[in-house]
């Protein structure tokens, strides 16, 4: 092993390399800035360039793609509320309004450390224990990541407001609703298609992020009628602010970078999981976490909420290519193109691929603690360029939203039913944000929905269609316990206060 690693730095640190490192970043970020686009399509727009070089090398360019593409999502998300990529749509639950509250500098300060904690303490992750890593990514059944989804849905408290559980649940099954719509995977039957060709591939995820997110936040922005306050808000929204991280605020995010980057890369590490249910995850566990003064300011700009899912979405990049390169399982469509690549140039990925090719093996590993330095040298001083996106004038820079989201989308089926599907969603969102409904838990029913009915189904296949196999497993059992605690916290808490608390005071 001592021998591979050694062989994977020697060819890391060649100078053709390290400018792939640069390069790949460089192209990632920008790409990833903007809306709709995100990695996969950066990935895609690179696969030509990387056949004309060694695999060693197009395996580094295109993983500092990878995750410069996931670094570059958050600015998009901050800013302007549109989403670069899945991954970063949990940023713009908080930075989004710490830019509104002209705190744009510092939210993207912050999520530049929080992506280079999360890369750095990945990678090294990701060095110590690749190996060991994929035996636990094996043991992993159909049950044990049904009782893991639950475990995420069972988080949806944390993108409830003060009393709106109950609505939060009703959103997270729409989302689980809308999830089911197209052909079953399973049987290959087409399900509420109403006999349209359109549906019959379902939604996609962007489609909706874009949809409740994007154009929704647009759509809001037109609807509102006074120009005083839009003036107002556009003012505080140019200021950049200080970019400077106090001590406290130091002191306080520090623990929350080290928690969610740990939980992201093991969440990158299990095929299937991926960025996204990372960082949903990863607020879910820090809001539950927080005292209750700094519960309730999740959604209003939190530096907590901005902080998790950020070092997690980053962890769980370098934690997907666990599966990647040691079983040949791609994790997500990212990582599937880029196996795609690796098959392309000759080279089976699986458990021998870091004794037949260490050089391919551990330089993509050790170049990745590089790319997360040049991301932090490359993003921290154009911050102040970066946000002047915020003082270009609302009568452009609406157009300029509406014109990327639906460009997006466009470019994911080339289907113009896609974009009128996006528009109608975006009006249902306007509706539902005017009867202050959370939108959060729509997108997490709607990503855990057909991963949750894939593994349902396998598993009862396996247990002859009992339910017992949420129990026989010892990590099913202990998945499904604490999805069920989780769950039932809020409601216990909820009686002790307004029950048991009244009646204590009454007899003091």
């Amino acid at each position: 092993m001592l021998d591979g690693i050694l062989a994977g730095l020697s060819t890391a640190i060649m100078p053709t390399n390290l400018m792939m490192v640069m390069v790949g970043c460089f192209v990632g970020t920008f790409i990833g800035m903007l809306p709709g686009l995100g990695p996969i399509s950066a990935i895609a727009l690179m696969i030509p360039i990387s056949y004309g070089l060694d695999p060693a090398s197009g395996m580094i360019l295109m993983a500092g793609v990878y995750y410069g593409a996931v670094f570059g999502g958050s600015t998009s998300s901050i800013l302007i509320n549109a989403p670069g990529c899945s991954s970063t749509v949990v940023t713009a639950f908080d930075g989004y309004p710490m830019a509104q509250k002209g705190q744009a500098g510092k939210a993207l300060a912050l999520a530049a450390y929080s992506s280079f904690t999360g890369g750095t303490l990945s990678a090294i992750m990701l060095l110590i224990a690749a190996p060991a890593l994929a035996k636990v990514s094996l043991s992993f059944q159909s049950s044990d990541y049904f009782a893991l989804m639950l475990v995420g849905l069972s988080a949806v408290a944390a993108f409830a407001g003060k009393g709106q559980v109950i609505k939060a649940w009703i959103m997270t099954i729409l989302g689980l609703m809308l999830s089911t719509v197209g052909i079953d995977k399973g049987i290959g039957v087409e399900r509420f298609t109403f006999g349209l060709t359109d549906l019959m591939d379902g939604f996609s995820f962007l489609l909706l992020a874009m949809a409740t997110f994007a154009l929704g936040e647009t759509l809001m922005g037109i609807l509102k009628p006074e120009q005083d306050t839009r003036d107002d808000e556009q003012n505080k929204m140019s200021d950049l602010g200080s970019m400077k991280i106090t001590k406290e605020e130091f002191k306080e995010v520090a623990p929350v970078a080290v928690r969610s980057s740990i939980l992201g890369f093991f969440t990158g590490v299990l095929p299937g999981a991926g960025a996204t249910i990372a960082a949903f995850l990863s607020y879910g566990m820090e809001r539950n976490l927080a005292p209750k003064e700094k519960r309730e300011e999740f959604g209003k700009g939190s530096i907590r909420g901005l902080v998790a899912p950020e070092s997690a979405n980053n962890a769980a990049s370098s934690g997907s290519f666990v599966p990647l390169l040691t079983l040949g399982i791609p994790g997500s469509g990212t990582t599937a193109i880029m196996l795609g690549a690796l098959i392309a140039y000759g080279i089976q990925p699986g458990p021998r691929l870091f004794v037949d090719h260490p050089d391919i093996f551990w330089s993509v590993i050790i170049s990745m603690y590089f790319g997360n330095i040049v991301l932090v040298i490359l993003n921290l001083p154009l911050i102040p360029y970066i946000s002047k996106l915020l003082a270009v004038p609302r009568t452009v820079l609406l157009p300029m939203v509406l014109f990327f989201s639906i460009t997006g989308v466009y470019l994911v089926s080339f289907n113009t039913v896609d974009v009128f599907i996006m528009i109608f969603i975006a009006m249902v969102a306007i509706a539902l944000r005017l009867a202050n409904f959370p939108l959060a838990p729509l997108l997490l029913g709607f990503i855990l929905g057909g991963m949750m009915e894939e593994n349902l189904r396998r598993a009862l296949m396996i247990s002859d269609g009992e339910l017992s196999f949420l129990w026989e497993r010892p990590i099913t059992f202990s998945f499904t316990s604490i999805a069920a605690i989780v769950l039932l916290l809020p409601m216990v808490l909820t009686f002790i206060n307004k029950v048991i608390r009244p009646k204590l005071a009454v007899k003091s």
